[in-house]
């Protein structure tokens, strides 16, 4: 890598469901800025979300945590601003930083925490969930609106940024979070977006392809997943649609409309989006500076896009936790590649640490994947595949908004494991009932829609047993606690491993 320490553009986005990005083989929509910088960079195929929650995402991305380290397990646990980032390691080392965008961490101080955005040499915040048009910002300098609609607006702030660095003199390096709300629910498109994917809309013209899945009645899954209030044909809400459903239909026609309605909107916030990708890739080329730049387009979890009916987030699910990510640096990272080896968000910190020559605090818990992009060859002779896997954890259980009980499980490249305990053990945000315990287990490669609960299937007992045991100990590894009704795997208990 050259001696230059590259400059860092991060921008993540809010429920960007990868499988809405071109690159990642969308049938629903076109993103040629984004699959522009998977083109000249580096694609990875199995990134996961830990919790697959906006705020403990993004927690666990700047921090290299887990959640259950950081603290921000549920939407009503605000962050410690004041702990360890991989933004404060750089800027120890000499970056300039800057925050722009979605934080939802918290703002401003809880018995003497403080939760607005600490390490930045300049930060701008929106207001938690923040509004798409006029929205409010905080910053150092108090509360403010700023007109205009809030993706060009987040865009146009980190741009100012980094410009303003060129009248202060020096050639430090510096690192840019561009934070964007969309394309979070409630789905509000700019005018200049607005209806591009209705019918007769610039990419309108014939409805958008409805997911093989979109009237799976989860017969093969869990009490838990019927439970969860998330479905398309019942839970949008007129405020989601915009309009009034049209009177006349049957209830599958509803079901059909309802989706066609929130994913024009959705696909139009995501244009947006990847707009403004476009514009900062452009300024880079136009300043000279792409080359030495790393630039990541991310998203802080996956999103169901009427995949078994549903919208939003949070189940161990693939729709779920997988996040696009995909990222460019010429001058490192050779063009046109694709990673399948399985990384989290908890590893994102320690990443970008690695690519800066910094060191990566004591603290965090992730693993780099740099050399992983740099010299992938190499990576790929070391690798041990059907070792690799990862520990999820969802911790907001039966959440007011969509009633998703809490579990936690172990994912393979071929297995998926989760074990729901459905109990809110007092945490903010959680309800105090509490549900059966149950689990599934599906075979991604027999069934890679996951329609399919094999838990209780004598055909994989075995595999059951491994991945219980697996589960056990990589949740022991990264400091967390079983539910207290969990018994020991057999498997753990046969080797010795617990009394």
């Amino acid at each position: 890598m050259s001696e230059r320490r590259p400059n860092i553009v991060f921008l993540l986005s809010d429920d960007h469901a990868a499988h809405a990005i071109g690159t990642y083989g969308s049938v629903v929509n076109r993103t040629p800025h984004i699959d522009a910088v998977a083109a000249a960079g580096v694609r990875l195929d199995n990134l996961f979300a830990t919790n697959s929650l906006c705020a403990p995402s993004g927690a666990s991305i700047l921090t290299g945590t887990y959640s259950h380290v950081n603290g921000v397990t549920t939407l009503d646990t605000f962050v410690d601003a004041s702990q360890p980032t991989f933004v404060t390691a750089l800027r120890e080392a000499g970056y300039r930083t800057a925050f722009v965008g979605k934080w939802h961490m918290g703002q401003g101080s809880t018995g003497g925490v403080v939760h607005d955005p600490q390490g930045f040499d300049r930060w701008d915040a929106l207001i938690d969930q923040g509004e798409y048009h006029d929205p409010r910002f905080l910053s150092p300098d108090g509360l403010r609106v700023e007109p205009g609609y809030a993706t060009d607006l987040i865009t146009d702030l980190a741009i100012d940024w980094v410009e303003s660095l060129d009248h202060s003199g020096g050639d430090d390096p510096w690192c840019v979070l561009v934070w964007h709300k969309a394309p979070h629910r409630p789905w509000e498109p700019d005018a200049a977006h607005a209806g591009m994917y209705a019918e007769g809309g610039l990419a309108g013209g014939t409805p958008i392809p409805v997911p093989a899945t979109f009237t799976d009645d989860l017969a093969g899954r869990s009490d838990t997943a019927r439970r969860a209030a998330m479905r398309i044909a019942d839970h949008l809400t007129e405020e989601d649609l915009k309009q009034p459903v049209p009177p006349g239909l049957s209830a599958d026609e509803e079901a059909l409309w309802k989706y066609q309605r929130y994913m024009e909107d959705y696909l139009a916030c995501v244009a947006s989006v990847d707009d403004n990708v476009g514009r900062l890739t452009s300024w880079l080329a136009d300043r000279g500076e792409l080359d030495d730049t790393i630039v990541i387009y991310s998203s802080d979890q996956g999103f169901f896009l009427g995949d078994h009916g549903w919208f939003d987030k949070r189940f161990m699910y693939e729709e779920s936790i997988r996040m696009p990510f995909v990222l460019s640096y010429p001058r490192a990272v050779a063009a046109g590649q694709a990673l399948d080896r399985i990384v989290t968000n908890v590893d994102i910190a320690a990443t970008l640490l690695d690519a800066a020559g910094v060191d990566v605090p004591e603290r965090m818990q992730g693993r780099s994947f740099w050399g992983d992009l740099t010299d992938p060859a190499a990576a790929q002779r070391d690798r041990e595949r059907e070792t690799e896997g990862f520990y999820y954890r969802y911790w907001m259980h039966d959440d007011r908004s969509h009633q998703v009980g809490a579990h936690y499980g172990y994912r393979t490249h071929r297995y998926t494991l989760i074990f729901f305990y459905n109990d809110g053990l007092g945490l903010p945000g959680c309800s105090d009932r509490r549900y059966a315990q149950e689990w599934e287990l599906y075979d991604l490669e027999a069934d890679p829609e996951e329609l399919v609960n094999v838990a209780d299937d004598p055909a994989y007992a075995a595999v059951r047993d491994e991945l219980e045991a697996r589960m056990w100990l990589a949740q022991r590894a990264v400091g967390d606690e079983p539910h207290p009704d969990q018994p020991v795997p057999r498997l753990v208990t046969e080797a010795g491993g617990e009394p």
